[in-house]
């Protein structure tokens, strides 16, 4: 199983073979569990420092795992075929890594289980990875959105001569009835408001956008209405 300690993984979120996999053989006939030497690095070890057993597997699984771990072998054992199991693994150096394992329980003639082989994939640093991402774009959509919404803002406070206040709560108001993103409103206004060829439909939008306040009728005449300046 040495071959697989050099076995090409990849992720989108990290650069090829980033992701530690190491395969491992557990012959249930004599009980020994083999492990490559990747599978050792997961566990924290190296090899020679431990012999893996069905008991240091489960010790090392998250307290939160351990029963569905016990809850699939005994399926395997019972009747074999391929499984996969993502759960959470703490290291002897008590880091918790996130791995996903397949592989295929065989059974024998009698129908008794005679072997599991499988994979391992560490895929800690892929999940980190995407979370980190996922968190910086969340930052970055908010920041634009925020943005765009204060531009629009600014468009009805003086298309309308009203505050900002008022501006926003227009754009809030026409948001819940519409049922639409207070952030896709905006951004219509804006795509609207930066071409001047597109002047009445920005007119038509705006008397829209009144149309759910009762302020509206006054603001169309032109007048301020009162309580929104």
């Amino acid at each position: 199983m040495s071959t697989l300690d050099s076995m090409f993984t990849y992720s989108s979120a990290l650069e090829p073979s980033a992701c530690t996999a190491g395969a491992f053989l557990i012959d249930a006939v004599t009980g020994v569990i083999a492990w490559s030497d990747a599978l050792y690095r997961i566990h924290g070890y190296q090899r020679g420092e431990v012999v893996p057993t069905v008991e240091l597997v489960l010790a090392h699984k998250h307290p939160g795992d351990r029963a569905k771990i016990r809850e699939l072998h005994a399926g395997m054992a019972e009747a074999g075929g391929h499984f996969s199991s993502y759960h959470r693994l703490i290291d002897s150096h008590q880091h918790e890594h996130r791995v996903l394992t397949t592989g295929e329980a065989v059974l024998d003639a009698n129908g008794r289980l005679f072997s599991i082989t499988g994979i391992m994939v560490d895929l800690t640093s892929t999940v980190h990875a995407e979370t980190e991402r996922a968190a910086r774009d969340a930052v970055a959509g908010a920041v634009r959105a925020r943005a765009v919404i204060e531009r629009a803002v600014g468009i009805l406070m003086g298309r309308l001569s009203i505050g900002a206040d008022a501006a926003f709560s227009l754009l809030s108001v026409h948001s819940n009835h519409t049922n639409k993103k207070l952030a896709a409103i905006a951004s219509q206004l804006v795509g609207l408001a930066e071409e001047p060829r597109n002047a009445a439909v920005l007119t038509a939008v705006i008397h829209d956008i009144q149309r759910h306040t009762p302020h509206a009728t006054a603001v169309r005449r032109g007048t301020p209405s009162e309580g929104l300046a």
